[in-house]
């Protein structure tokens, strides 16, 4: 017997009787329940909750599903969506001359470490095309000045619908999304930096702190919002460096870290495992 296998999400104001209400209508459809999270904002008094799911009925599709569940969405006042889980997620990947996310990335994505397709490659340089092109994947160079930046991210967001990308993902892309394009794509826009940040602007970021005798390097990916790299944190981490270090060394530390803080981001985003909560997000392991 084929099974359907879908993931539930939402948020809604706490109130009693939410889990109820919900497994109890998963079940009247003849779904099974595989795997659930749930969280209580006690500060914001908002209710979150992912529920994976199988369901025998042919009938039940993404398409279907909102006629089914409306009645009980619509009691409890949910934010919800619906997904199939045999759809990989349409991301499209940003990149410029720093390429260790990006072959991060296509590496997990060959491996099927990550559930997702990638229709393009999109850089303001062509240092990646050939990388590109060794896993088919499609390249696009469009390079960015200050007279072209907004007419080359219109193109951009025209290929976002075009395409039907879910997910944009800054691997190390060096340049700052106009206001217009955060304000387009909220919540589907990730980008990865060193966790240095407010310190240590600009250029050399582990020069500078090298400088100053740093002792703990890490990374942060975050949804991207207008507020430069001030955006709801997805994921983190950090390593111990010490005096011997040259600056080339804590490069090569802050690259590690880089590229493994991104892929868990963008597995947890395509998984629909995050959640945003105002100007700061729940992720369910």
């Amino acid at each position: 017997m084929t099974e359907n296998h879908f993931t539930l999400t939402f948020s809604c104001c706490d109130q009693p009787g939410i889990v109820f209400q919900v497994t109890k209508f998963l079940f009247d459809q003849g779904c099974n329940i595989v795997d659930s999270a749930q969280y209580n904002d006690r500060d914001t008094e908002k209710f979150f909750m992912r529920v994976s799911f199988v369901c025998s009925e042919e009938s039940m599709t993404c398409d279907t599903f909102p006629a089914l569940f409306g009645e009980t969405a619509n009691q409890l006042a949910l934010d919800w969506n619906i997904y199939d889980r045999s759809r990989p997620q349409r991301v499209m990947i940003l990149a410029s001359k720093p390429m260790h996310c990006l072959i991060d990335l296509l590496y997990r994505y060959s491996i099927k470490d990550l559930n997702i397709e990638i229709p393009m490659i999109v850089s303001n340089h062509r240092d990646s095309y050939q990388l590109a092109a060794s896993y088919d994947v499609p390249f696009l160079h469009l390079p960015i000045t200050k007279e072209n930046k907004a007419s080359q991210e219109l193109k951009l967001l025209d290929m976002v619908e075009t395409e039907k990308i879910d997910l944009i993902v800054l691997a190390r892309y060096m340049q700052v999304l106009t206001k217009e394009t955060c304000a387009a794509l909220p919540g589907r826009i990730i980008n990865i930096h060193h966790s240095f940040l407010p310190s240590f602007k600009g250029a050399k970021p582990y020069h500078q702190a090298h400088h100053r005798g740093v002792k703990l390097i890490g990374a942060t990916a975050h949804y991207v919002t207008e507020d430069l790299d001030e955006g709801p944190i997805i994921e983190q981490d950090v390593a111990r460096v010490d005096h011997a270090m040259s600056p080339a060394q804590l490069v090569s530390v802050g690259r590690d870290i880089e590229k493994a803080v991104l892929a868990r981001a963008v597995k947890a985003h395509t998984e629909h495992r995050v959640f945003l909560n105002g100007h700061k997000t729940v992720v369910f392991d």
